[in-house]
């Protein structure tokens, strides 16, 4: 197979690890900084490409990146790191936490059979992503990655039927 030298080579990678400080993180740990990192790693790959994506597979990137970092804040004792990659067809959605709990997917009511606020978040996660990994981490903690697919524009718009 011939080489391609005309492969990209433009970084899109939106990485940011926070410190550990005396009281512990510092730095942005909000779902919003994680949304925004998506947005930028996106913009940057249709910058690098000259090709937008179609708005409604990014929108499915930011909800999952919205989702694991809500997650990390709520039920794994906080958002301790996050990374974005995209690539020509897909989002990479990391983020790290300090819970070496899995995630689970819990019922719509409780044990009172109450309706229960939340438990949505990983169910929306696995649907929308191609794929997700747990990993735990050696310091503790775990890192959750979700593959999340996007598409072109030219590949994602398909023209109406003729009648």
């Amino acid at each position: 197979m011939p080489v391609d030298d005309t492969t990209d080579t433009t970084d899109t990678t939106d990485r940011v690890d926070l410190p550990y400080g005396p009281s512990g993180v510092t730095g942005p740990y909000r779902p919003s900084d994680v949304r925004g990192a998506v947005r930028r790693a996106v913009a940057g790959r249709c910058a690098a490409t000259g090709r937008p994506y179609d708005e409604r597979t990014c929108t499915d990137a930011l909800l999952v990146a919205s989702e694991l970092a809500t997650n990390a804040i709520l039920h794994g004792g906080g958002l301790t790191g996050y990374d974005v990659e995209a690539d020509e067809r897909t989002v990479h959605v990391s983020v790290t936490d300090r819970s070496e709990r899995l995630p689970r997917t819990t019922g719509p009511l409780d044990e009172r059979d109450r309706h229960r606020l939340g438990g949505r978040g990983w169910p929306i996660v696995r649907r929308l992503a191609r794929d997700v990994r747990v990993a735990g981490l050696p310091d503790g903690g775990k890192r959750i990655t979700a593959v999340v697919p996007i598409a072109p524009v030219a590949s994602a718009v398909m023209p109406a039927p003729a009648l």
